[in-house]
């Protein structure tokens, strides 16, 4: 049976992943840092299979016992702060979670399992954030990274990292180059599920507006369900790579917006739509758009859900969660 470790098993690609992994026969171990995870008991709820270690990937020895532990033949760090805005207000944290924690976990593999390096091979969740002000379209593995905010200098810095470690000490290492990838897992504070979780409450009557920033912005959006299938294929190689992982094609805030209102019947969402400042990025990124053709030709990896069936899933999703959450709220009242 082989054994996965999987740090930032809590978010969406996490919960994915082991998923797919358990399907397949592994052996899943999960990192979850600290004690009080909030989210440690709905990991525990919804794969119990999964064994879970508590480590923290900004701590060399800690993470050295989670190897210790969970002795895994593949290791996916998918552990991140990975909220672009937020990497404004901490960017000290998020160098160090998004950058350095990646550093982490390439020295507790390296020093784990000493001269076997082969014993193990190492995913890396690198981000098309890391290729900010564009300067190819689309982007592919070998266009120069330039980002524009320090989540993107983080996982640039991360990124560069398992190519060195690859070629100084010829670990089995891999990055993923994910452009956006969402599902009904994602966090509220993205704006694809802040979308359709404010039009499921608008459609049921229980809020008025969403506030946003810049409508025109466009990004390539895929399903993170078909991504993690990516992860796992660039392990089963003979040789590892650099794979970017996208649908090919662009989607802006507008079209995300009139997808997810045509979903609960609204043709004329513009009346509910709020531009604040506040949610406008201190740098914008520019047209992000991936190629992957290196992943379908090499990895036999291609999309399988398309945009407009993904915001749908999300909508479909929110409501039946705002639903249920609406019924509990009246249940408590009476």
């Amino acid at each position: 049976m082989t054994r996965a470790l999987i740090t930032g098993i809590t978010g969406q690609d996490g919960l994915y992943l082991a998923e797919s992994l358990l399907a397949k026969g592994y052996e899943v171990f999960g990192v979850v840092r600290g004690q009080d995870n909030p989210k440690y008991r709905m990991v525990r709820d919804l794969l119990p299979e999964v064994c879970l270690i508590k480590a923290d990937i900004t701590d060399l020895s800690s993470m050295i016992r989670a190897m210790e532990e969970a002795q895994p033949s593949e290791v996916y760090n998918l552990a991140a702060i990975s909220f672009v805005p937020y990497s404004w207000e901490n960017p000290g944290l998020t160098s160090d979670v998004t950058g350095k924690g990646v550093l982490t976990v390439l020295e507790a593999i390296r020093i784990w399992v000493g001269a076997e390096l082969d014993r193990v091979r190492f995913y890396q969740a690198s981000s098309s954030e890391m290729f900010g002000r564009v300067q190819q379209v689309p982007q592919v593995e070998t266009t120069m990274l330039w980002p524009r905010s320090p989540y993107g200098a983080a996982k640039a810095f991360g990124h560069h990292l398992t190519v060195n470690y690859r070629e100084s000490y010829g670990m089995h290492a891999s990055s993923g180059i994910l452009f956006n990838h969402e599902s009904p897992r994602r966090g509220p504070e993205f704006v694809t599920r802040k979308v359709t979780r404010a039009v499921a409450r608008i459609s049921l009557g229980l809020q008025s507006d969403i506030r946003l920033g810049n409508l025109d912005a466009e990004r390539d959006w895929g399903f993170a369900g078909d991504f993690v299938d990516a992860m796992w294929r660039m392990l089963q190689q003979d040789e590892p790579d650099d794979y970017v992982i996208a649908t090919g094609r662009t989607h802006s805030i507008r079209q995300l917006l009139s997808v997810a209102f045509s979903v609960v019947g609204i043709d004329d969402w513009e009346q509910y739509i709020v531009l604040d400042e506040k949610f406008l990025r201190p740098a914008e990124v520019d047209h992000l758009v991936g190629d992957a053709s290196k992943a379908r030709r090499q990895l036999g990896w291609m999309p399988t859900v398309t945009f407009e069936e993904l915001i749908q899933m999300m909508v479909e999703s929110d409501i039946n969660e705002q639903t249920k959450l609406d019924a509990q709220r009246h249940a408590f009242q009476l």
